[in-house]
């Protein structure tokens, strides 16, 4: 292995702790908790290391949603591939996006809520975040009915995911009424 080789493993190596240290500070602590000298201490690298790889907070957000997106992307297909028709698709696909929402506050945060510098739904969009709505779309264009663009209704059935993610969250719907809001959103938007 070469010099530049090496150099160029053990920057990528930095990078990939610099971004697993923060998504982990954010999950345990939230988001303010994660600033870029709580990290070059975390990382045991001094702050001018940290800002070679990232120019501020906003880029290792952005950094953390591309992670989480391609992430998300594998547990909506690993939980569709599993299922048989149609509405169990789409039900494994809405359980593997919430399921995922819950478990990841943080990186669901950097996806949907903070400014990663990130663009989405245009052509610059980053590969990771165009294939997470690609596996949304994968399932949902088999059951967006006839005349209905499957993009516009994978972006309606999103929203909806999106919104009892949020709502769930911050305490503004009722835990206990989980199924039953997956039921009518499988049920009433779904054409199966």
């Amino acid at each position: 292995m070469s010099v530049q080789e090496r150099k160029q493993r053990e920057r990528a190596d930095r990078e990939r702790l610099i971004v697993a240290t923060a998504r982990e500070l954010a999950e345990q602590q939230g988001w303010d908790a994660v600033t870029t000298r709580r990290l070059a201490e975390r990382i045991e690298y001094s702050q001018p290391v940290l800002y070679s790889h990232f120019r501020g907070k906003r880029e290792i957000i952005g950094a953390v949603a591309l992670e989480g997106a391609s992430e998300m992307a594998v547990a909506m297909r690993a939980a569709t591939a599993v299922a048989d028709t149609p509405r169990e698709r789409v039900a494994a696909l809405a359980h593997a996006y919430l399921d995922f929402a819950d478990r990841n506050p943080a990186v669901y945060d950097a996806l949907f809520q903070l400014d990663g510098g990130l663009a989405y739904a245009q052509e610059d969009t980053p590969e990771q975040l165009k294939d997470a709505f690609a596996a949304l779309m994968e399932t949902l264009s088999e059951v967006a009915g006839d005349g209905v663009g499957p993009e516009a209704f994978t972006e309606v059935f999103w929203a909806s995911l999106h919104g009892i993610a949020t709502l769930t969250r911050s305490r503004r719907l009722l835990p206990e009424d989980a199924e039953q809001r997956l039921e009518l959103l499988v049920d009433r938007l779904a054409v199966l």
